[in-house]
């Protein structure tokens, strides 16, 4: 095993969302990870679950627990992302598991957290988006919020965070020779992701009305504008050097225009910059400002992302071309991550030191 995580063991309680796509990121980081499911679960396919092998546990038997205990004892770090209280009634909760690895880094991914009055209740992304401001924020003015798919609450504000957790706590443990729970709530993580937006709400930056402000399609110079062929561009000139250049080229006199501040004007400056994209093709406006500094992008598809001439060039995204994947990232210079295909299960076994009586494909 190689990478900066190489050597680390974790053992890995098979969820969905999230936790798969932190331990995703240990093992593409060298992370010796085993993946724990029911026995005869079929393999998930897809990314998130690369680069570690599954493993059979009947979690509901004696036997299965004690084999993951058994794991527990050996590994560094645990990730799970049951409700509160389920893994305490497996046997397998933080006081047992501790209890038996007192060096273990036992981190738990929720959406609600482990205490609070909705730490028991069902929930998806949308839901903790909801509460905490977020969800709210993201709409055009006058219009429903759009949920911006499963990014922030899932991928951003958890397993993100749940890493973040994960790997200060095993700092911490090269001072203490002690491990600790991490208690990654989807809430809490969401809401840090939302710093910036707190911070221009409590300087009266952000009026509360959501797409009236300058980074949620309030402003001319921040928004999706449509072209002749149905298509779109991304315009973020913010900047007034980056506004005076998307000007030139769409070929608008800034002398015809309010301020660019001058919010009051922003609906009917959105109208005049709408009705010039909507004049050419995509593909002319992207020769158009090829090699200006606007900050003007294509609005590319699943489809035609991998093509794209910058993510080719860093192999953005791996895998097949039927089947591309994004890449391990970031980028380290000297113990590099990578993309991995999970290791023999044989093997993986053999390095942690067990065999184990269970169903082990």
């Amino acid at each position: 095993m190689d990478g900066p995580l190489a050597g680390l063991k974790v053992v890995e309680f098979a969820g969905l969302g999230p936790g798969p796509f932190a331990a995703m990121l240990l093992a593409d980081a060298g992370a010796d990870v085993l993946r724990v499911d029911r026995p005869g679960a079929a393999p998930a396919a897809g990314a998130l679950t690369r680069g570690r092998p599954l493993l059979g546990v009947d979690l509901k038997a004696a036997a299965g627990r004690e084999a993951a205990l058994d794991l527990v004892r050996r590994a560094d770090v645990l990730v799970e992302g049951f409700r509160p209280g389920v893994m305490e009634r497996l046997g397998l909760g933080p006081d047992r598991c501790l209890g038996e690895n007192p060096g273990l880094v036992y981190g738990r991914m929720t959406g609600w957290g482990q205490h609070g009055p909705r730490a028991h209740e069902a929930g998806h992304d949308i839901n903790y988006l909801a509460v905490t401001g977020a969800l709210r924020s993201m709409a055009r003015r006058g219009e429903a919020p759009v949920p911006p798919l499963n990014l922030v609450g899932d991928y951003g504000g958890g397993g993100m965070l749940l890493v973040f957790g994960i790997l200060t706590a095993l700092l911490e443990r090269q001072r203490s020779g002690r491990g600790q729970v991490v208690d990654a709530a989807m809430v809490d993580g969401v809401s840090l992701l939302m710093t910036g937006i707190w911070s221009r709400f409590a300087q009266g930056r952000w009026p509360g009305e959501p797409g009236a402000n300058d980074i949620d399609t309030g402003a001319p110079f921040y928004d999706v504008y449509r072209t002749a062929d149905g298509e779109y561009m991304a315009v973020g000139a913010i900047e007034p050097k980056f506004w005076a250049q998307l000007l030139d080229v769409l070929e608008i006199d800034p002398t015809s225009l309010p301020d660019q501040w001058d919010r009051a004007a922003w609906p009917a400056v959105k109208e005049v910059v709408a009705a010039v994209f909507a004049r050419r093709d995509r593909a002319e406006w992207v020769r158009r400002f090829a090699g200006r500094e606007a900050c003007v992008t294509p609005v590319l598809s699943l489809a035609e992302a991998p093509a794209d001439a910058h993510l080719a060039a860093r192999a953005t995204l791996a895998g097949s071309p039927a089947a591309p994947a994004p890449a391990a990232a970031p980028r380290l210079s000297r113990t590099p991550l990578r993309a991995r295909e999970a290791d023999d299960l044989a093997a993986t076994l053999g390095r942690w030191g067990v065999r184990l009586p269970v169903d082990a494909r």
